[in-house]
């Protein structure tokens, strides 16, 4: 059994209004499944495909507090297009933001209600991966995430070094999942987390005992009234088992 990455859940104080900006800055589609839920994936794509990682967007009333400890990189094919997107994201309601990251070739963002995202310089290894080149994950030792992520999921690890760590789909097809060290650690909920799900004809239960077997933990969600899990990783990341599809 094995699970793989689907679609990064990010809580939104409008998600009808925040999804339209991020439909809007990476060319997908919108999607409603009732109030308070706005879905984003490409047009045409039959979810869950490993050639995107869709977005999914939930209401909550919660502003948000702090930087995030996930985001998106976006990819460009030029200088000249990388300009024309920072350019085009600033139209649309995001705006430059300063989390430290001092002179560097890419381009940090932030979307309209605060959450960080980067525009990155053209890299040849993000060519074919579509408009998000990767989803960051910050943490404190990225040898010991690969190991718990490469166990969970059926992606093929790229790169494992002390500063981070890189993972794309077993297709090689799609984004990148990159978990990144750095100097701040966790605190709170997090407001964007991934949800993975099992393949077709898999037991969830059976891949949930699995998953805590590999380092996982069980943050005491209520599941009366929700289908998934609620697990967190190794160093406390909350993230979904959804439903195999």
């Amino acid at each position: 059994m094995a699970t793989r990455l689907v679609q990064i859940n990010m809580k939104a104080q409008d998600d009808t209004a925040l999804g339209r900006f991020w439909a809007q800055a990476l060319g997908w589609g919108v999607d409603s499944e009732g109030p308070g839920v706005t879905n984003l994936e490409p047009v045409g794509l039959a979810y869950p495909d490993p050639a995107a990682v869709c977005i999914d967007l939930i209401a909550r009333p919660e502003p948000k507090t702090g930087k995030n400890r996930v985001h998106l990189d976006l990819a460009t094919t030029s200088p000249a297009h990388q300009a024309e997107l920072v350019a085009r994201l600033k139209d649309l309601g995001a705006t430059l933001a300063d989390v430290g990251q001092g002179d560097v070739p890419w381009t940090v963002m932030a979307d309209p209600e605060g959450n960080e995202f980067c525009v990155l310089e053209p890299r040849q290894v993000y060519g074919d991966t579509g408009p998000i080149a990767a989803v960051v994950v910050d943490c404190t030792d990225p040898r010991a995430m690969a190991r718990f992520w490469d166990g969970a999921m059926d992606w093929t690890l790229h790169e494992v070094a002390d500063d981070h760590a890189t993972m794309r789909s077993a297709a090689g097809v799609g984004p990148y999942l990159e978990f990144v060290r750095t100097p701040d650690t966790k605190s709170g909920w997090n407001r964007v987390h991934l949800d993975v799900a099992p393949y077709r004809g898999d037991d969830p239960a059976a891949e949930e005992a699995r998953l805590l077997a590999l380092g996982a933990t069980d943050p005491g969600v209520d599941r009366s009234e929700i289908s998934w899990m609620v697990l967190a990783d190794p160093e406390g990341n909350e993230f979904c088992l959804l439903s195999p599809r």
